[in-house]
């Protein structure tokens, strides 16, 4: 993945306290990753950078809208999207980042790249099961939905009760009485 300068923050700079920085997020971001699921996205995301003594906090936030077929029907719709990330950064003797809430830079590290924490932040608050909201309150009409509705087995298949012999109907009775 090649690295941005915009998601590059230098912090060496700043003074003590929060920061703010405020991102515009498109497919050509998700190119660099090799991710394709959905056909455009529209999302922003908010980071507030807290500056302490001898750590950072970063708080992502993001909302927005990405464009994705429809499990069931195959249509494009646009599915809102939003989620949270707090990332705490410290200071050690060399690059840690096992832990996904703590990130250790080397000492004398000028800068972080928060990229990577974007991108994850973004797919993992992508649900699995992408449903259209047409589908949900009935106002789709699609090709897909008309052929299930074809095919769709009738309820109105009449039961025909057969004439049991009553002892029988008294012993299952007894299974239903727990």
């Amino acid at each position: 993945m090649k690295v941005t300068n915009e998601f590059l923050i230098p912090f060496v700079g700043l003074k003590l306290g929060k920061h703010q920085f405020e991102y515009q997020i498109n497919k050509k971001f998700f190119e660099h990753f090799e991710y394709d699921e959905f056909e455009s996205a529209n999302i922003k995301v908010k980071v507030v950078l807290e500056k302490k003594n001898t750590m950072l906090e970063l708080n992502f936030k993001h909302s927005g809208t990405i464009n994705v077929p429809c499990d069931l029907t195959d249509e494009n719709f646009d599915m809102p999207i939003k989620g949270n990330l707090k990332l705490i950064v410290r200071f050690g003797e060399e690059f840690n980042n096992d832990n996904e809430d703590l990130l250790i830079l080397p000492i004398g590290e000028n800068q972080i790249d928060i990229s990577q924490y974007v991108y994850e932040m973004i797919v993992l608050s992508i649900p699995l099961k992408k449903v259209h909201p047409g589908i949900k309150d009935g106002t789709l009409q699609s090709k897909a939905l008309d052929k299930l509705n074809q095919i769709k087995v009738k309820d109105s298949i009449e039961v025909k009760e057969e004439n049991t012999d009553p002892r029988w109907d008294k012993l299952k009775t007894l299974l239903t009485d727990k």
